[in-house]
């Protein structure tokens, strides 16, 4: 009989270690993703700077959308809260596609290839993030689910695995509009 009892509490214990490296690798895995978004968000701040130097050239009546993507810009890179940041990530988005919305009232601005190189790196970069998002929330949805469901739940309590946010746009409307490449403009 007592072999019995070792027998199961030997499996149970295999059992635990194996949802304990379970979750290690789930936690590894979104900190990874969200490593793959903050890439991708240092660059799309790298490149506000830039763009608003090119307007600033063309659309000097512009100065309050150009110093408000430059605002949103400095608020997001401070926040932390990855909710938080989700919400100010995509009005900085908005505030980007306003500045590129203002090469069509500038016909010099369309045509300077300064601007046409950092539009199409800005395409790029909203391409690569949205991807990344999406990684970053499939991983977020995996790891959630294993903290939250029996056995592994036991397990995560224990060690203290807690739930991780999702990197989500403002709404939920947003979120499911399909991916658009801005084109380029000619």
């Amino acid at each position: 009989m007592s072999m019995i009892v070792i027998v199961v509490l030997l499996l149970i214990l295999v059992a635990g270690a194996a949802i304990y490296n379970r979750l290690i690798r789930g936690r590894n895995r979104v900190s990874t993703a969200w490593s793959d978004i903050d890439v991708q968000l240092q660059r799309r701040h790298d490149l506000v700077p830039r763009l608003v130097t090119a307007v600033d050239q063309y659309a000097k009546y512009e100065k309050a959308t150009l110093e408000a993507v430059t605002a949103m810009r400095a608020e997001a890179m401070q926040t932390a809260d990855i909710a938080a940041k989700g919400q100010l990530e995509e009005k900085l988005k908005d505030g980007l596609d306003r500045i590129i919305a203002l090469a069509e009232s500038y016909p010099d601005l369309k045509a300077n290839q300064n601007f046409l190189n950092l539009q199409n790196e800005l395409v790029d970069t909203e391409n690569y993030l949205q991807f990344a998002r999406r990684y970053y929330n499939g991983s977020v949805r995996d790891y959630n689910t294993m903290t939250e469901t029996v056995p592994s739940n036991i397990i995560a309590g224990w060690f203290s695995f807690g739930p991780r946010d999702f990197f989500q746009k403002s709404s939920d409307e947003a979120a499911n509009v399909p991916l658009v490449d801005l084109g380029y403009i000619e």
